[in-house]
């Protein structure tokens, strides 16, 4: 039976002792009954009754009911037919469903989700900036075996290199111009970098006959000749004379060095160029040998650099920082090589500027030889940079002037040094 003839029946039961005759005659004829007023008091038959009878005669009354002209009464003069017309029609008022009300977000919710997504777009920028830019960086330096091992006090210890090597020579040609170790992750916070100076004599296993004999920056180039493990026999030779632990190392040569600082600083690096006296006398510009660009047919190039404030290319930063001419030899340049350390993280001490150079510090990672993973330099590169712009504590070992001159076992001239006084001081500064 269809619906709406099941619900117009129920609802002419519901009211039968009110119908008029119109709607009795409606009734009627929907439930295939003959009932008149006299009967519509007695008449009042409960639903599960007429559930029955209603099924059998449900299809036919069906067909009646759609095929049966609309009956339109007239109003009479005593408008009882017009009340009752207009009763049938109204239709019954529907309840409002209730609503269930949604909570109002919160003005500082709103701000919390929006800085949300903002972080995770530029989390997703930088990662596929550092990634793009690693895979289409040039040919870098080999991964090589290191067995480091992270600092008592819980800070990171990163042995930094930097070689001699040339793109014509091998590994094993190469000595260590540059020995660093910088520590990050440190309680107080701060960016540390220990500078030892290449002439620095210490005794290196296997190799020493008379104690400290052997020049430090002979090291890498003794652990590249054992099957390329230069970085870790420098890691060894550094735990044995200054008891310090080591659990990463990042190294670069010449080309390495150049490509790393004009991949991140295509403007060139801001640095103040500063020289000692050279015969005692002072100078506004240097002759300094123009190491990128040597090679066995073009000898000893030479490169000009000024005295003062100025910005380098990775070639004029390479050249600067490798220079010992002046007065202050060995030692002028370990400073050098401080400074240009620290104009590198001043210039990426914003945290944007990682972002956006985020493609660069990709082309580092492909370039160097590093045993530092993308997860820990895509989560450390950031305070790193906000940590070295409030300063970095820079320390050399050892101080100027504070050496015996001595020979190395090969009869050339080296620097000897006090060990314990040292290690006291690197223990206190390191942890």
């Amino acid at each position: 039976m269809d619906q709406r003839i099941k619900l117009r029946i129920e609802y002419l039961r519901a009211n039968l002792k009110y119908l008029n005759d119109t709607e009795l005659a409606e009734y009627n004829r929907l439930t295939g009954q003959h009932l008149t007023h006299q009967h519509q008091q007695q008449t009042q038959e409960p639903y599960q009754a007429q559930q029955t009878h209603q099924s059998n005669q449900g299809y036919q009354s069906s067909q009646a009911y759609q095929q049966a002209p609309r009956f339109e009464p007239q109003p009479s003069s005593d408008g009882v037919n017009q009340h009752h017309y207009k009763q049938h029609k109204q239709r019954p008022v529907k309840k409002p469903k209730n609503k269930k009300k949604r909570k109002k977000v919160s003005f500082w919710k709103k701000l919390r989700r929006f800085l949300l997504l903002i972080l995770i777009l530029m989390i997703a920028f930088f990662i596929y900036g550092y990634q793009r830019g690693k895979s289409h960086a040039p040919e870098g330096l080999k991964t090589e075996k290191f067995s480091g091992q992270k600092a008592p006090s819980g800070a990171t210890n990163i042995l930094i290199l930097g070689t001699d090597q040339r793109d014509f020579q091998t590994t094993g040609d190469a000595r260590s111009d540059s020995i660093m170790v910088m520590q990050i992750g440190a309680k107080d916070k701060k960016v540390k970098l220990v500078s030892f100076m290449r002439d620095t004599l210490v005794y290196q296993p296997g190799v020493s006959q008379y104690g400290a004999d052997t020049k430090i920056n002979v090291a890498y180039n003794i652990g590249e000749q054992d099957d390329h493990q230069g970085a870790e026999y420098m890691r060894e030779v550094l735990k044995k004379n200054f008891d310090i632990d080591i659990q990463y190392y990042a190294l670069v040569n010449f080309n390495s060095f150049a490509t790393v600082i004009d991949s991140l600083f295509p403007m060139g690096v801001k640095i103040d160029a500063k020289f000692a006296t050279i015969g005692g006398e002072k100078v506004k510009s240097v002759e300094v040998p123009d190491d990128l660009n040597w090679t066995p047919e073009h000898q000893d190039p030479i490169q000009r650099i000024k005295v003062g404030p100025q910005r380098m290319d990775g070639r004029t930063l390479l050249n600067y920082a490798r220079f010992r001419k002046d007065d202050e030899g060995d030692f002028g340049r370990t400073k050098r090589q401080q400074q240009v350390m620290q104009a590198i993280m001043s210039g990426v001490k914003s945290p944007l500027t990682l972002f956006t150079g985020s493609s660069a510090l990709g082309t580092i990672k492909g370039v160097t030889s590093t045993n530092v993973s993308d997860f820990f330099m895509l989560t450390h590169a950031p305070g790193l940079a906000l940590n070295a712009a409030k300063g970095i504590e820079s320390y050399t070992v050892p101080e100027n002037g504070d050496w015996v001159e001595a020979l190395d076992q090969y009869g050339g001239s080296g620097l000897q040094i006090d060990f314990d006084k040292y290690q006291a001081k690197l223990k206190n500064l390191l942890g």
